[in-house]
């Protein structure tokens, strides 16, 4: 989603060393706050020599009305917020808080000399299925509306933007709405000011997705999109093509099965062009239906074979990239097995032939039942702690608490909820959510803990009420990090 010009001297301008990048963590901005950005899109501008990272402001306990939040970063792990870029107005006819504002983003326009920001603007139910359209002086904001339309006459839900690094020229994807006549999703190219749609060049027909985006090599282009299931993830799919216009391919599954894309749907990807390497971000969202001002975020370094034709994403827990070469690479950790653990109340160890020892910690519920990882090395600063678990809440009927989307007419309730306690100090209690996996699918997520020097730290994990119940995902192993440099 960068200016043409602007992603040619992303190597040249941006000098600062990455921090470690860890999907779906508590990420928060250099006041200590909750990065608060969501379904957005991430440029690069080079007076500011920052990523800038706009997105969708959810208010707790409301799901719209909030604006677009926008941050930046010389890295893209550490994040300065500015605030919100776009306002709700009150009484506005597209822009008030009753009013949808989704996935944002955000172009430089070198005619018009000012970032243009598009989205799907839409009422409280849906019923318009337009495009919002604002701009303004500065890439910061704040961005003044100007006009929301039907892009050549037609619907338009899910929206997002890509700008061809090889002749600059930007590009809208969207899908056109729910019904059965709205099932595509279109390739339209914007006019060279970046003010209006001026012609289709490609609809991905009747495939039922949303949440597209592009990834442009040096030989393909890559468009990402998933399947429309609200805010419960899934199969994330790609289709590959030489040119824009097609022909594209079948769509493939981009990452491992029965993950749901690691339980996160995508909507946007990263182009950085480094000294030694270019690497491609998918820019995912981990959406929490219970509490969606709290989703987490997605970030996952993308693997292209142009001669087998492939796209995939591996699942890093913690990585370091560094945008001035475009290197990346995992950060090794020290892993605690559940076969060494101990338990206490209920909880028990269990026979899991897909688990890393051939055991799992199950029967986690409350306080009383727990597993303790004792002898664990700490290092007295603030780590990451990858924990791996499974949580079969597909066991779950129709309606009933713990439903799933793989039954007919299931409900799903997102996750399990467990506590983690340190060294034993119950009144510093942390809380850990644990979305559902599938029966013998092992997913991680991650906190961030202090651990006293030595090896001598225990880590206990019991159950906390999720809606229906106080119990845990049952847990596999835990990965202690080394801290940031």
């Amino acid at each position: 989603m960068f200016g043409f010009g602007v992603l040619l001297i992303i190597f040249l301008a941006v000098t600062t060393q990455g921090k470690y990048i860890v999907p779906g963590g508590r990420w928060r901005d250099t006041d200590g706050n909750l990065v608060n950005a969501h379904a957005g899109g991430i440029i690069f501008d080079d007076k500011s020599e920052k990523f800038w990272w706009f997105g969708e402001y959810k208010i707790e306990g409301q799901e719209e009305g909030g604006g677009v939040s926008v941050y930046s970063s010389p890295d893209l792990a550490t994040w300065e917020s500015h605030g919100i870029a776009l306002k709700p107005i009150e009484g506005h006819p597209y822009i008030s808080p009753e009013h949808i504002i989704q996935r944002p983003k955000v172009v430089y326009s070198e005619k018009a000399k000012k970032y243009h920001m598009w989205w799907h603007a839409d009422n409280s139910t849906y019923g318009w299925l337009l495009q919002g359209f604002a701009t303004s002086e500065n890439v910061a904001g704040p961005y003044t509306f100007v006009d929301a339309t039907a892009p050549l006459g037609n619907w338009s839900q899910d929206f997002g933007m890509f700008t061809d690094y090889k002749d600059g020229r930007s590009y809208a994807l969207y899908s056109n709405g729910d019904s059965v006549e709205g099932r595509d999703v279109y390739l339209t190219q914007f006019n060279y000011n970046v003010t209006a749609l001026e012609e289709v060049v490609y609809r991905f027909p009747k495939f039922d997705l949303e949440a597209p985006s592009v990834v442009q090599t040096d030989k393909s282009y890559w468009a990402l999109m998933s399947h429309k299931t609200g805010y419960r993830p899934n199969n994330v799919v790609a289709f590959r093509a030489d040119s824009l216009g097609g022909p594209w391919s079948q769509p493939f599954i981009v990452a491992s099965l029965n993950t749901r894309t690691f339980n996160s749907q995508s909507g946007f990807s990263l182009r950085i062009n480094g000294t030694k390497k270019t690497t491609y971000l998918y820019i995912g969202d981990q959406w929490d239906m219970n509490s969606l001002w709290e989703s987490r975020y997605i970030w996952l370094p993308i693997d292209i074979d142009e001669g087998r034709k492939t796209l995939d994403l591996a699942w890093h827990d913690v990585y370091d990239l560094n945008v001035k070469t475009g290197e990346w690479k995992p950060i090794q950790g020290r892993t605690y097995s559940a076969k060494n653990a101990k338990t206490n109340g209920d909880a028990y160890k269990q026979e899991a032939n897909f688990a890393t020892d051939g055991v799992i910690l199950t029967g986690i519920y409350g306080n009383d039942s727990t597993a303790t990882f004792d002898g664990i090395e700490g290092s007295g600063k603030p780590q990451w702690v990858s924990f791996y678990y499974q949580n079969i809440d597909d066991m779950g009927f129709g309606d009933q608490p713990g439903g799933t989307p793989d039954r007919v007419g299931g409900s799903w309730q997102l996750r399990r909820i467990s506590s983690v306690v340190v060294n034993g100090k119950t009144e510093n209690v942390e809380t850990l959510y644990q979305r559902d996996t599938h029966k013998g699918i092992i997913l991680s997520t991650p906190l961030q803990l202090t651990l006293e020097k030595g090896k001598r730290n225990t880590i206990t994990v019991g159950g906390l009420y999720n809606g229906f119940d106080y119990k845990g995902a049952d847990i596999d192993r835990i990965v202690v990090y080394p801290p940031e440099s």
